[in-house]
């Protein structure tokens, strides 16, 4: 048996393990349960007790030998393994990487367009605080103290002084505008307003709006016409569809709603156009003689028109999207779709 030790020792001192198959071999050939070890010390129990004392601590040799030059080569090939797979260092005399270029938002994006479109044709911008007085949202505006029509818009008021409060409109605005000019005014206002309404596919309790106005001498119902029909052909195209409706607002008289063709639906129906095929997209009408009264303009000698949309609207016409939360929930994925110009 000595002979045999002796042979299986050159063997193991001989082996070449230069991957994880030949250490799996080696594993086999000589450490495990059905190795060529094991079966020596099989047959070592077949010995005598005189024989035993002989061959043993050579037994116990070269299994301590097997074992410590399979843990050196599985050592090496873990570490050979490791470095393999670890980050190249960093060329520093590479290019830098580009910046990550943001965009707009849909919703500027598309206010920046209403702007341009009224910019052109001789309106100017207004803008104003977005905690108003009763006065400027109300008062001034034909909603008189317990007047019916203050339960058409549901108001954030400022709880330690109850005659502040969140605007509801821009229309706020105009009439800050108002007071501070003089006929002829062309003006149109752009901010966020707030309403206590649920939050749904269809609305929210915050939103964006833009109101314009025209004052001068001899304005009717056809200059505001023209202006609608041309917002609308510049915003939608030529071929868009419009209508009016007569509406009720406590501001104008009389007054109307406007609605196009749905862009969703191709006017077939949808969720957005409650099936009807047409959406609003705006109210207008000839601005009440009592609200010019209240901003000290006389209504004998001048007549005005005025109008207000919500953005949100306008933008989800425009890129076909069906649920107005997504404008202010911040989803990288949606944001994304929209470039910068």
């Amino acid at each position: 048996m000595m002979d045999s030790i002796a042979q299986l020792r050159e063997k193991i001192e001989s082996a070449i393990i230069q991957d994880k198959a030949a250490l799996e071999s080696f594993r086999r050939d000589f450490i495990s349960k059905k190795g060529q070890i094991a079966a020596l010390f099989e047959a070592f129990k077949q010995l005598s007790t005189a024989e035993k004392k002989t061959i043993g601590p050579a037994l116990n040799g070269l299994k301590d030998a097997a074992e410590k030059k399979f843990k050196s080569a599985a050592s090496l090939l873990e570490s050979a393994t490791s470095s393999s797979t670890e980050q190249p260092a960093v060329d520093v005399t590479l290019p830098a990487f580009g910046p990550v270029m943001g965009s707009l938002h849909p919703l500027t994006i598309v206010q920046n367009k209403i702007i341009s479109i009224f910019q052109r044709i001789g309106f100017n911008l207004a803008e104003g605080p977005e905690i108003v007085g009763d006065w400027h949202n109300f008062s001034a505006l034909n909603f008189p103290d317990n007047h019916p029509a203050r339960d058409m818009q549901d108001t954030f008021f400022v709880q330690r002084n109850p005659d502040q409060l969140l605007r509801t409109h821009t229309t706020s605005v105009q009439i800050s505008t108002c007071a501070a000019q003089s006929p002829p005014i062309r003006s149109i206002a752009v901010g966020r307003v707030f309403r206590n309404e649920a939050i749904s596919a269809r609305s929210h309790c915050f939103f964006h709006q833009v109101d314009g106005m025209y004052i001068h001498t001899d304005v009717t119902f056809s200059d505001l016409k023209g202006t609608i029909y041309h917002f609308v052909e510049s915003m939608f195209g030529k071929a868009t569809k419009l209508r009016f409706r007569a509406s009720y607002f406590p501001f104008t008289e009389p007054s109307a709603e406007v609605d196009i063709n749905c862009r969703l639906c191709q006017g077939k129906g949808c969720t957005v156009c409650k099936q009807t095929g047409w959406v609003e997209i705006l109210g207008a009408g000839m601005i009440d003689p009592h609200v010019l009264t209240n901003c000290h303009i006389d209504p004998e000698q001048y007549s005005g028109f005025a109008f207000g949309m919500g953005i949100e609207r306008i933008a989800m016409l425009c890129y076909q999207i069906d649920d107005l939360r997504l404008f202010s929930e911040n989803h990288l994925a949606f944001l994304r779709q929209f470039t910068a110009g």
